[in-house]
């Protein structure tokens, strides 16, 4: 019976997996594209690699909240800005990024593992799929989280009183 139940979520959660798995690849093409455009040589800045790395997150994010608020996410309106979801979604992209970057850390300085492989495997391996799992989490919980319908039946008042009060027959809040 849980087995049956555990299958039942995993395919209701298939697409909005699918949808996350494919923007995620399209922000991170973006984010690649342009971080190697910025910083090669013979391009047309030829910047930094931290100036160049900072612009190409930028338009990752953007990319990604694009793709995840008219995509994946299209039919769960929560009621806030879409200013402060990208902001939302950004710290929790920066919170992935320092995954990253502490895995790699971690491996380099800690354990000493320093060959190129061992910070490939590290940082864009264990990081990599440490971050995207609290992407994913972050971006379903925090920025495109389901709003709750108004309760209603027991513990729910209606009329005037210390909850609120009823408004064309929707309940407001006592804060508004």
């Amino acid at each position: 019976m849980t087995t049956e139940r555990q299958l039942a979520r995993l395919r209701a959660a298939g697409p909005e997996l699918l949808g996350f798995a494919v923007t995620g690849l399209c922000a991170y093409a973006v984010d690649l594209g342009l971080f190697l455009w910025l910083r090669g040589p013979g391009g047309p800045f030829d910047l930094d690699p931290l100036s160049a790395k900072s612009l190409s997150f930028v338009a990752g994010c953007t990319v990604a909240y694009a793709g995840n608020a008219l995509g994946t996410y299209r039919r769960r309106p929560n009621g806030v800005s879409r200013l402060r979801q990208y902001g939302v979604f950004c710290a929790v992209n920066l919170a992935g990024a320092l995954v990253q970057l502490l895995c790699l850390a971690a491996s380099h300085y800690g354990l000493g593992l320093t060959s190129r492989t061992a910070d490939t495997v590290s940082g864009a391996g264990v990081g990599m799929a440490l971050a995207t799992a609290l992407r994913f989490w972050g971006t379903r919980t925090l920025v495109f989280r389901p709003t709750r319908p108004p309760r209603t039946g027991t513990g729910a008042r209606t009329g005037t009183g210390t909850l609120g009060r009823a408004v064309q027959g929707r309940q407001e809040s006592w804060t508004g």
